[in-house]
């Protein structure tokens, strides 16, 4: 069965006694799974300086669906969803282990919208070409959310809010895409339009200063943010992640950079 909707017991991980970071991450071409570049390089030390999480939740620009789904299967399949890559990255498995305790727990915490459980996706290239540099050796459980597509963004990030209580659960929360993402632009080299870059710094920019309600209605931000997020997949797990930030939480920028012309590599870390 591909999706349900289980009945279950009340499911907590027990509380930590760290209360976990949350992290966006620019996640770019797949090819960064097997390079050794800045990006990767820079999700690699971003890894190393979290405590280790119980389970890891990821938002992954790559799943989008009608209706919230979660992953909740032991053992998620490593999805390909890409070609015309390297063979090698083809051949590419992430073996981290499932949680379906983690994923009837998410059903719990949301209240706004019902959340089915998926026994079929597994891990696409958004989760597993991050943590596979995170977590080398996949021993952190993972599951995914999807992302509804008939949903305006700030139900993204009001359905975010609902997780909030996770980060003091031991999980970590990652949203994975790029805050400017225009395929059609996309040029062969590390370069950056000038309208791309305006984007990345005034997103950066109402990012620190806490404005989310102008990030969460972007169309207001004008021309350039029509052409940075034509669609916006990759931009809403964004929402997830600024969506947890509490009061008094530092944000530290990593991997900012634009590069390609038009894709934003630009993560952050908060708290």
């Amino acid at each position: 069965m591909a999706v349900e909707d289980l009945t279950h017991d009340s499911v907590e991980l027990a509380d930590s006694a760290v209360r976990m970071p949350v992290l966006f991450v620019g996640h770019g071409s797949p090819t960064n799974a097997i390079d050794d570049n800045e990006f990767s390089r820079a999700r690699a030390e971003a890894g190393k300086s979290l405590p280790k999480p119980e389970a890891t939740l990821c938002i992954s620009a790559r799943w989008q669906t009608s209706g919230t789904q979660v992953t909740a299967m032991d053992l998620p399949r490593t999805i390909h969803d890409f070609y015309g890559f390297p063979e090698p990255l083809h051949k590419m498995q992430y073996p981290a282990q499932g949680s379906p305790e983690l994923a009837c727990l998410v059903q719990e915490k949301v209240k706004s919208v019902q959340v089915l459980l998926d026994f079929d996706w597994g891990l696409d290239h958004g989760a597993w070409s991050v943590l596979c540099r995170m977590f080398p050796k996949a021993d952190v459980p993972v599951i995914q959310l999807s992302l509804d597509h008939s949903k305006e963004p700030a139900f993204h990030y009001q359905l975010g809010k609902e997780l909030r209580t996770l980060r003091s659960r031991g999980v970590l929360i990652i949203g994975s895409g790029n805050m400017v993402h225009n395929l059609r632009d996309l040029v062969w080299q590390d370069t950056a339009y000038d309208w791309a870059l305006e984007f990345d710094e005034k997103i950066k920019r109402l990012i620190v200063s806490g404005e989310h309600d102008s990030i969460i209605h972007y169309p207001n931000l004008g021309q350039t943010a029509r052409l940075a997020v034509p669609t916006n997949e990759h931009y809403l797990p964004l929402l997830y992640v600024l969506a947890q930030q509490d009061r008094g939480d530092e944000i530290r920028f990593f991997a900012d950079k634009v590069t390609l012309g038009s894709i934003s590599m630009r993560s952050l870390k908060i708290g």
